[in-house]
């Protein structure tokens, strides 16, 4: 009896947590839930949590002196007060002493007081800002169990498979001892596996995998509204996931801004596509096409649109076709434009990479393959056709969720990362949770030396090449940062031809990832990364190196997004270490021809034949189509969040 009460309880909260309403305000109503949750944690600012945090160190003593016995039972009758909700603040002090005492006798590792700084404002709700070194990792592992026995069940998010296997195993320990389960989903487990590791005290896992398991405990579910007809439905087993209680992001910029605006789809395949042919066609059309005379191409929203020629050198060229869409002028002119798409606005390197004869999208903020994802609406046929591959039949939408929904239906949601602060007023806005900027350790000595400005991206190259011979002459480490696979592995060419020893980083040579980043350190070491690969994995100094200037970072072009280029440039001067950043750019770059056309026009009448020159001038230009790219990417995201309300709103049982 008592088990099946308790079977009740998860599905009824996971019925009640998939139907929980949210409201995205808008207006003078989003400046007054903004008002009233900076109000509500008005109490746990930055100035609360450093005397708070005062408390807990205090308590380091007297937690060291406890036996291990004493030690277990103090964290049992702590626990038991958080699982029956009689917590007072004493109560969360000594937790969090506790937790600490436990990570150090299992891992070795003692938290610093910014650390509990930052525990403490995961616990309270809060976005975290911890720069890049600074011990997240341990950060979350102690939060985690008061987080736990207070909400029940934990969901940690992390930017890939690995980081969220590696972090439940090595974590593990501290987990077991204070009383909680823990597991990780991987893209490979059953859903007979998954099941169970759902039903732990805390899970690890991606957004891209926990969002698509609850959409699939949609599917079966359905609309149903009561948790005992979805017995019926289920068989009894209920939803995979027992309710979204409490959520702590890592890395909370990557999944809660740059994946915000990426739609979770699940579909199925449809029959054998008889479309095949059909995008083959419309390929080869848009190859007789020029841009210009024939079409424009608008790189920014990716659409591109016929001209009174184009469009009449198509209609030609398609009324020779058979089939009866081609018969349909509306739809054959979309497949021509879809086509011309897929031919200027999507680049082998950038956008997507060929794998044993399939098209495989590549993340452009992280750079890592994106193996089960396609485009929507034959975007991702008319690329397999511009390749000439074998094109995939459509696909067929069964459910969809963006990551901005689905992370607002958590009932408690905190996270942590490097760079968050850049991005303070829209993860207040859209999350309701307030951010906090933690203070480093030790001080930052890192120096950003100036930036360099090319005329052309040739010249560019040339100086990149030109540095990293120098530093790794010198002995320093070097970590080079590319926007794409195509940068990196072009640079790489450059660098054998110099006879440079290398490491390449990229979604081609991801396999040792952790490693390789982790030996970027080493004097002498030349590693060539795509712009976060790598994430989550300290750069460790060696004595050599710290002698000799520390990590130089070299950035060869800047980001769309200016925290991308901080939390790249931040892999050097961690913990006090010295270390040196700097950016490249040139008049050819896509942020700048794309974002501020007119600026790289006048740019190009400043002095200096090669390198431009005054470099303030130039960081201010290039800053400032920064600042474009990012209110366009914000305005995406609204756009979702639009998407999601009238959703809500028209399709209530999806």
């Amino acid at each position: 009896m008592s088990q099946a009460l308790t079977r009740y309880g998860a599905l009824h909260g996971s019925i009640l947590s998939r139907r929980r309403k949210i409201e995205t305000h808008k207006g003078l109503d989003r400046l007054f839930a903004w008002g009233a949750m900076r109000l509500a944690q008005r109490r746990t600012r930055l100035r609360y949590l450093v005397r708070e945090a005062r408390a807990v160190h205090r308590l380091r003593d007297e937690c060291r002196a406890l036996s291990e016995q004493a030690l277990d039972e103090q964290i049992e009758q702590v626990r038991t007060r958080f699982r029956r909700g009689r917590i007072e603040r004493d109560d969360i002090r000594r937790a969090l002493a506790l937790t600490r005492e436990v990570a150090r006798r299992e891992t070795g590792e003692e938290a610093f007081f910014v650390q509990l700084v930052g525990a403490l404002g995961l616990y309270h709700g809060r976005i975290v800002e911890m720069l890049t070194g600074e011990g997240k990792t341990l950060t979350g592992s102690i939060a985690a169990p008061l987080l736990a026995w207070k909400h029940k069940h934990l969901h940690v998010f992390t930017v890939n498979d690995y980081l969220a296997r590696r972090d439940a195993r090595s974590r593990e320990g501290i987990y077991r001892r204070c009383g909680c389960s823990v597991g990780a989903i991987q893209e490979e487990q059953t859903p007979r596996e998954r099941f169970e590791i759902y039903a732990r005290s805390i899970v690890y896992g991606t957004p891209k995998q926990i969002t698509a398991d609850y959409l699939r405990d949609q599917l079966r579910v359905g609309p149903l509204r009561t948790p005992w007809t979805a017995r019926l439905v289920t068989g009894g087993s209920g939803p995979m996931i027992p309710g979204l209680r409490a959520a702590l992001v890592d890395e909370a910029d990557a999944v809660l801004i740059d994946e915000g605006v990426v739609p979770l789809i699940i579909a199925r395949s449809r029959s054998e596509s008889e479309m095949a042919q059909v995008y083959r066609d419309a390929a080869r059309i848009a190859q007789m096409l020029d841009e210009g005379p024939d079409y424009s191409v608008d790189h920014l929203k990716r659409r591109a649109e016929l001209k009174r020629r184009g469009r009449e050198r198509a209609r030609q060229a398609w009324e020779k076709l058979d089939g009866a869409i081609w018969k349909a002028p509306r739809r054959a002119e979309e497949l021509v434009r879809q086509a011309i798409v897929a031919r200027d606005c999507y680049k082998r390197g950038s956008q997507y990479e060929i794998i044993d004869g399939r098209v495989i999208i590549v993340d452009e903020y992280t750079g890592r393959f994106l193996h089960d994802r396609s485009w929507e609406h034959g975007l991702h046929q008319a690329v397999e056709a511009k390749e000439g591959l074998d094109v995939t039949a459509d696909r067929e939408t069964l459910a969809r969720l963006s990551f901005q929904r689905f992370f607002r239906t958590y009932r408690f949601l905190c996270g942590m990362t490097g760079t968050v602060a850049d991005s303070r007023r829209e993860i207040e806005q859209v999350y309701l949770r307030p951010v906090t900027s933690v203070p480093t350790n030790r001080p930052l000595i890192r120096k950003q030396l100036r930036t360099r400005a090319f005329r052309r991206a040739s010249e560019r190259w040339d100086a990149v090449v030109e540095e990293i011979i120098a530093l790794h002459r010198r002995g320093r480490p070097v970590l080079v940062g590319t926007r794409s696979i195509a940068a990196s592995e072009m640079l790489s060419a450059r660098l054998e031809t110099r006879g440079i020893e290398h490491r390449v980083l990229n979604a081609l040579h991801h396999e040792e990832e952790a490693s390789m980043i982790a030996l970027a350190g080493r004097a002498g070491a030349v590693t060539v990364a795509t712009n976060m690969a790598g994430r989550g994995t300290d750069i460790i100094l060696d004595a050599r190196a710290r002698e000799l200037g520390g990590l130089a970072v070299i950035l060869t072009e800047m980001h769309t997004a200016r925290r991308i280029d901080r939390q790249f440039m931040g892999r050097a001067g961690r913990q006090g270490d010295p270390g040196t950043a700097r950016i490249y750019v040139s008049l050819e770059d896509e942020l700048i021809v794309h974002h501020a056309p007119r600026l790289a026009r006048l740019l190009a009448l400043l002095p200096g034949r090669q390198e431009l020159h005054p470099s303030v001038v130039v960081r201010l230009a290039f800053r400032h189509a920064q600042r474009r790219a990012e209110r366009r990417d914000r305005r995406n995201r609204a756009n979702v969040l639009r998407q999601d309300d009238w959703i809500e709103k028209h399709l209530p049982g999806g």
